[in-house]
């Protein structure tokens, strides 16, 4: 009866106020409140216009306006005269965790409500009275607790019922006559209310943000996904590519050795047919030999041989002056232009593995990374580089591995190649530049231009000064001043002078960045643009200066 009974109690109460409804009204959605207890908490809603159900959240505009339900209200009563009478026989004793209710004597019975008017919790026989008494109904009754002493002014021994706004506390109104007289003081209600409307908007704030973080990691999700995918692709891809190279390759090895073979029959038959003349010329001139023995006097035949070119003239004319003999060729040239050819792949896959290597790095479905402050960040992301001779000015001679390069007077004897520049005294790097990188210059003398370049930027003419184009980014450095140019519109820039420069790529942001280096980084000059090709780090130098790609840790 007693399971009953609360299955009833429980399907009438309100969820707001957790107690049995009191003057019921139900909802267009359905749910049931008491009418003071819905009213409250639409209260709460009327700066956003929205009015929800504390249950579904099915919201309502305008505000609904609520008639009693005397259906519910005439089963509220019944509860109360038969269910509250009928409940306590087999009702649960308390426990040691329990709340005990603080009326009831000798073994008390676990408590069904708590009073913060009375300070004190009660059984659902004793809390009848807070339901029949007019002046006990409009005490608040909370869920059981113990902590209601916590409600009560230690001082004054009174409920604290009002809230202190400047020393942010609860207190009771005798302290308002004494250690809190003259301060900001409203009811604990009326606190409790507005704190609920901040509440409600921190909740809406919450709910949105979990909206947007299950968004981001549904984003994410399929990100994982799509790099997965994107992976397999590429491996199959470069899987592919890579067969047929070694097609390609396979293919010319077996031309090549297929032509050595042809040329070495050709060759080789051509021998023997000269072979064949020779010896024919050979047995001819033992017939003229022979001839001109039996006319020689001199017994002595090799005396006779080593005099015979003195002979002017002969019984018979040899015809070995008709034999058109060929130097013979040899394949030795073969095998150098094999070796060129693999110097040169070599070379091609060592400079372009890079760039392979700096694409799978460049990977990064999250959003970019802050740009460094310190130094220390800032060498996480330093690259060794070194200067390409093949595109060296010949008026500048490199040393120290190729970092390092210096204005000479005397022309250097460099090769002849399409990548020199031929006019400014200028030289880029071997290794391309993409993803984040950063590099320190070093400088002596007069000045340098610490530039950065696309590998198609010309070679020839006043166009190829790094900054005087729309394929460079240069730097001029001096004692006296920096000075930025770019498609040859200048930009004087203002920052403390130093010897070394460094310089920050972010190829994907399309950021460049350079640095007076010192103890601290100070920021001489930053270009947001957009790249759409590899980078190439590149020097200038003046008359006898130095500059130096330094080794950084």
């Amino acid at each position: 009866m007693a399971q009953k009974d609360q299955l009833d109690r429980e399907s009438i109460s309100c969820v707001i106020c957790q107690d049995l409804l009191n003057d019921p009204v139900t909802t267009t959605c359905g749910h049931s409140y008491c009418m003071s207890c819905i009213e409250g908490f639409w209260d709460g809603e009327d700066q956003i216009k929205i009015y929800s159900c504390p249950q579904c959240r099915e919201a309502f505009t305008p505000r609904p306006v609520l008639k009693k339900n005397t259906m519910l209200a005439a089963l509220v009563e019944q509860l109360k005269k038969t269910g509250l009478q009928a409940a306590p026989a087999d009702h649960c004793y308390a426990g040691p965790e329990d709340v005990a209710c603080d009326v009831c004597t000798g073994r008390k019975l676990k408590a069904f409500k708590s009073c913060l008017t009375c300070s004190a919790s009660y059984c659902e026989n004793h809390l009848q009275s807070h339901f029949e008494s007019t002046k006990l109904k409009k005490h608040k009754l909370v869920e059981p607790s113990e902590k209601l002493q916590e409600n009560i002014c230690s001082r004054h021994d009174k409920v604290m019922e009002i809230f202190c706004r400047t020393e942010k506390k609860c207190i009771c109104y005798l302290c308002t006559m004494d250690e809190h007289k003259g301060h900001d003081t409203v009811s604990a209600a009326a606190e409790r209310t507005e704190r609920q409307r901040e509440l409600k908007v921190s909740r809406l704030n919450i709910q949105q943000r979990i909206q947007d973080r299950e968004k981001d990691v549904k984003l994410l999700q399929q990100e994982v996904e799509a790099v997965s995918l994107s992976a397999d692709k590429a491996v199959k891809d470069s899987e592919k590519i890579f067969t047929q190279l070694i097609r390609l390759l396979q293919e010319r090895s077996s031309d090549v050795k297929q032509q050595i073979r042809s040329q070495q029959e050709t060759e080789v038959r051509r021998v023997k047919e000269l072979q064949e003349k020779l010896q024919q010329e050979i047995t001819e001139l033992k017939r003229k030999d022979a001839e001109l023995k039996q006319l020689s006097h001199t017994e002595d035949h090799n005396q006779f041989l080593h005099n015979y070119p003195s002979v002017s003239q002969l019984s018979e004319p040899t015809d070995s002056s008709s034999i058109n003999i060929c130097p013979l060729r040899y394949f030795e040239d073969v095998t150098a232009a094999v070796s060129k050819l693999r110097d040169k792949l070599q070379d091609i896959l060592r400079e372009e593995w890079t760039n392979i290597s700096r694409s799978v790095i460049e990977v990064d479905v999250l959003l970019p990374q802050p740009e460094p402050r310190t130094r220390d960040e800032f060498l996480k992301y330093s690259c060794g580089i070194t200067l390409d001779p093949k595109t060296a000015n010949t008026h500048l001679l490199l040393s120290d591995g190729n970092r390092k390069v210096e204005y000479t007077k005397q022309q250097q004897s460099y090769s002849s190649h399409t990548d020199r520049f031929t006019v400014h005294r200028q030289v880029l790097s071997r290794e391309s530049l993409t993803g984040r990188c950063y590099w320190e210059v070093e400088w002596r003398g007069g000045g340098v231009n610490v530039a950065v370049a696309y590998k198609n930027i010309s070679r020839a003419g006043r166009e190829s000064l790094f900054g005087r184009n729309d394929k460079s980014w240069s730097l001029d450095c001096d004692t006296d001043s920096y000075v930025f140019w770019l498609n040859s519109v200048q930009t004087p820039v203002s920052g403390p002078r130093s010897s070394r420069v460094g310089v920050y790529l972010d190829h994907r942001a399309g950021i460049l960045s350079f640095y007076r280096v010192s103890k601290t980084m100070t920021l001489l000059h930053r270009v947001q643009t957009t790249f759409t090709q590899p980078l190439y780090a590149g020097l200038y130098v003046y008359d006898g200066d130095t500059a130096e790609l330094c080794q950084v840790k």
